[in-house]
């Protein structure tokens, strides 16, 4: 099946249907997929996305939902809809959606919602809302299918059998005793092709991959991509079963995670949404704009100070600007491979020297390679054998330098407890810049002069 990808023609159809009475919206909306239409509704106005959830029927309206970008704000949709209908969506909603999605409302609208619905669903989303929203807490559905480590085959089927009954899919069983403590996960297969007279107890999988409630998403990912897990239980201090992390959560997780690293390496904030308004990116970009004005004007006085050699020598102006934004090129290569390994895992002091030394090498070899060109493009246009070796030695050490700090200093951050993808890209282009122009004009000044 291919991704749905929002045609102009769909727009039409579906604006003309909402022209029309409630029954001709139906019958269009029924060659709909659930997550099509919430791609839809990034394109249609609140008034027309609350009078299509109104007509679907509510398992396919709470996967509207479900399916709903946090930019679409499903939290406004929902506070909007008729206290009746708002509680029957929010019923069939999984725990963890649902908590996702009312964490975005005010306390009061909060309370409203969770009054209006039953009580079990309202105490687990209140449970979940305890939990930040970046931990495994805060991403886990409560829902989860434990039988007793004690039952014999048929009773654990039979346990099995009625609790699915409230759920829509299930990866894995866990074995938990009397005090909800988990002991281990089983297989329905295992349980199928055990004897009639075994226990769980002995056809369990001892020694589950497990993680604390408080544990940063992230880590969560992780462990799951490593184990190559389909779901993951949580367990509080006591190892008491508290719900589930599946692996499509993650998937969302790892979009997000990996969404914010690339608006932060570019210097944008996370806060800035990628459907947001114009003032929006203003707001969240102007900062990063004013520290690079800053550090530019940092660039610049290095030049100031060389004047004498930039008069004698104008033709330095054009190569030196060359050199500096190859060090910017390298020291972003540098830098994105370097956060890239820091995500996936923390490295250790031997491997953080290594990264260094790779970075370092591929520096001096490419910074040797790309001067010993600009040198002969300086022997050749400029008849300048030492204008020549001057950008020669300008370009390999600036290279080098920008491999250095591309590497080291996401490295130095993380060890201080910087988020190394804020940071580094300010650093790392004042570092170049500057590098980049001093180089060559004090090896002119030097060898030149």
């Amino acid at each position: 099946m291919q991704s749905f990808e929002i045609d102009k023609s769909d727009l039409i159809r579906i604006k003309t249907a909402l022209e029309g009475n409630d029954a001709d919206l139906e019958l269009v909306l029924k060659d709909y997929h659930a997550s099509e239409i919430a791609i839809l509704f990034e394109r249609l106005p609140q008034e027309a996305r609350e009078r299509i959830i109104n007509i679907l029927p509510t398992e396919e309206a709470s996967e509207v939902i479900t399916e709903m970008t946090e930019e679409s704000h499903p939290e406004e949709l929902l506070v909007n809809l008729h206290p009746e209908k708002r509680s029957e969506i929010v019923e069939e909603l999984d725990y963890d959606v649902a908590t996702d999605i009312i964490s975005q409302l005010d306390e009061e609208d909060q309370r409203e919602i969770l009054q209006d619905i039953d009580q079990e669903d309202a105490t687990s989303i209140r449970a979940l809302l305890n939990y930040q929203e970046d931990t495994a807490g805060g991403l886990m559905n409560s829902q989860v299918i434990c039988v007793n480590i004690n039952l014999t085959k048929k009773e654990a089927l039979e346990d099995i059998i009625r609790q699915s009954e409230e759920m829509e899919e299930f990866y894995t069983i866990y074995v938990v005793d009397e005090a909800k403590i988990l002991h281990g996960i089983v297989s329905i297969k295992d349980i199928l092709k055990a004897r009639s007279e075994i226990k769980v107890r002995d056809i369990y999988q001892h020694d589950p991959v497990f993680v604390k409630a408080d544990l940063d998403q992230e880590e969560v990912a992780k462990l799951i991509s490593q184990y190559n897990l389909t779901s993951i239980p949580v367990v509080d201090d006591h190892m008491k079963l508290l719900g589930r992390i599946t692996v499509d959560d993650i998937i969302d997780v790892m979009e997000a995670e990996n969404t914010e690293d690339i608006l932060k390496i570019s210097g944008v904030s996370e806060d800035e949404e990628l459907s947001g308004n114009w003032k929006d990116a203003v707001k969240s970009r102007l900062p990063w704009l004013v520290i690079n004005l800053g550090t530019a004007f940092l660039a610049a006085s290095i030049i100031r100070n060389f004047d004498a050699t930039v008069k004698s020598l104008a033709i330095i102006s054009a190569y030196m600007t060359i050199i500096a934004g190859m060090g910017g090129n390298t020291a972003t290569q540098a830098l994105a491979v370097t956060v890239r390994r820091i995500s996936l895992s923390d490295l250790s002091d031997r491997q953080a020297y290594n990264t260094v030394l790779k970075e370092f090498l591929v520096g001096l070899i490419n910074g040797a390679c790309n001067g010993l060109i600009v040198l002969a493009v300086a022997c050749f246009y400029d008849a300048n054998p030492m204008l020549g070796l001057v950008l020669f030695l300008a370009m390999t050490g600036n290279l080098v330098i920008a491999g250095i700090t591309g590497a080291s200093i996401p490295l130095i951050l993380k060890r201080i407890g910087i988020d190394p993808a804020v940071a580094s890209s300010i650093i790392i282009t004042t570092f170049t810049d500057c590098i980049g122009f001093f180089l060559p004009l004090w090896l002119a000044s030097k060898l030149l002069l």
